[in-house]
């Protein structure tokens, strides 16, 4: 049996951080998450992606920010337990949850932080007959390392902030990379919107818009994309890879099961300290929802920070918090 005073569901950048924060209070932490390493998507589905609204980093690629964060909470030796979901959890007396795993795992803590990111995802994938017999043989729904893809012909699809981020950074990389959207307009930053226009018009990128890709072809391996477009009809392009980025399909799994609210697949929360309905229970990141919600790194980073302070209080209520700036060398406890 696994004790410690924060269970951390999510070992994301979120859940990372958040352990930062509970470090400064004296809290121990232990995280779970159902992939192999930490860092949640960051490492999963974009390490070599650049992230730009990180405060002090112009641009950090989103694997090197993971690893800055495991080294800011190296001093305060948190737990791990990776490559099994959190399954159920039961209240065993007044002020203490059991975590029990998929493979049978049991955490106890008096608090819980839900910090799961999206919850359990999986990529959206494009209505195409026979698409996936070519799933990882030509067809990927994300990139972890742009290396892959050096002098590749590559065509992408999608019109969010990833299909647009991606066709940025792989224009260098790539021999040719084709940007489809079934729209003229873009969901995505309008700054990388004006990127990709500039790399249309400099002949870096074929952008093509009220296109869609309709079919594939290959023998074993991807070879061709149909694409039907407004203007052009149906016509055959000769590709190495097939990127669809349509984004990610949450799905919250035994977490929808706890007793706690749910709105549109994400978790209610009181802004005032990031809590649940269940006393005990507090959610952080892309996974809760409130009035004004944003879904930045930066957002969750704020909302762990404030977490840890409650759940200090909630742990310890008749003891005093002493917090003062993180610029003073070992000045934060409790007396």
């Amino acid at each position: 049996m696994i004790k410690t005073d924060i269970l951390i569901i999510g070992a994301g950048p979120c859940g990372l951080f958040t352990v930062f924060e509970a470090g400064l209070l004296k809290l121990k932490c232990h995280l779970v998450d159902a992939l192999p390493i930490a860092g949640g998507q960051l490492s999963e589905i974009y390490p070599k992606k650049p992230i730009y609204d990180i405060p002090g980093y112009p641009s950090i690629l989103a694997g090197e920010l993971v690893d800055n964060l495991m080294e800011q909470i190296a001093p305060f030796n948190p737990g791990f337990t990776l490559g099994e979901r959190a399954e159920s959890i039961e209240k065993v007396e007044e002020k203490l949850y059991r975590l029990t795993t998929n493979k049978g795992t049991q955490i106890e803590a008096p608090v819980i932080c839900i910090a799961g990111g999206l919850g359990c995802f999986e990529p959206r994938k494009p209505p195409i007959e026979g698409l996936a017999q070519f799933e990882e043989k030509g067809v990927e729904y994300m990139v972890k390392d742009p290396e892959k893809f050096r002098d590749k012909k590559l065509l992408i699809a999608g019109g969010g902030d990833s299909a647009l981020d991606w066709t940025i950074e792989l224009a260098d990389v790539a021999s040719e990379v084709t940007l489809i959207h079934r729209r003229t307009s873009f969901r995505g930053a309008l700054d990388s919107v004006d990127k990709v226009m500039a790399l249309a018009k400099s002949n870096k990128v074929n952008l093509i818009t009220e296109a869609q890709a309709v079919g594939v072809n290959g023998n074993g391996v991807l070879k061709e994309v149909i694409v039907k477009t407004k203007e052009r009809g149906e016509f055959t392009k000769d590709v190495d890879y097939f990127i669809p980025l349509f984004g990610l399909t949450p799905k919250l799994g035994p977490l929808a099961d706890w007793g706690l609210n749910i709105n549109r697949s994400a978790i209610e929360v009181d802004t005032l300290d990031y809590s649940t309905n269940v006393p005990g229970i507090y959610a952080v990141g892309d996974i809760n929802t409130y009035p004004g919600k944003l879904k930045l790194i930066l957002c969750g980073f704020h909302e762990g920070t404030i977490m840890v302070q409650s759940a200090f209080k909630y742990i310890y209520p008749d003891a005093k918090l002493s917090f003062k700036y993180t610029t003073v060398a070992g000045v934060n406890g409790f007396e």
